[in-house]
């Protein structure tokens, strides 16, 4: 049972690509919130869950890439 080295450096980098959204998602949204009486609110409120979803999607997908690459049993 040999590691996938390839795949696991691929899902390596969806990780530290989700990285720095798991901090500018959750920040964006602050910000959304704290200026409520602007008019862009709510669209800012969007681009930070979008954000924030992106950083889950690409967590998921880097975690199931590199066990795909260490459990893989070369089929």
């Amino acid at each position: 049972m040999s590691t996938n080295k390839e795949l696991l450096a691929k899902g390596v980098k969806y990780l530290f690509a989700a990285l720095p959204l798991m901090f500018i998602g959750p920040s964006v949204m602050y910000n959304a919130f704290m200026n409520k009486n602007n008019n862009w609110h709510y669209l800012v409120l969007v681009v930070g869950c979008a954000i924030c979803i992106g950083a889950v999607f690409l967590a998921f997908k880097g975690i199931k890439t590199i066990t795909d690459s260490i459990f893989n049993d070369g089929n």
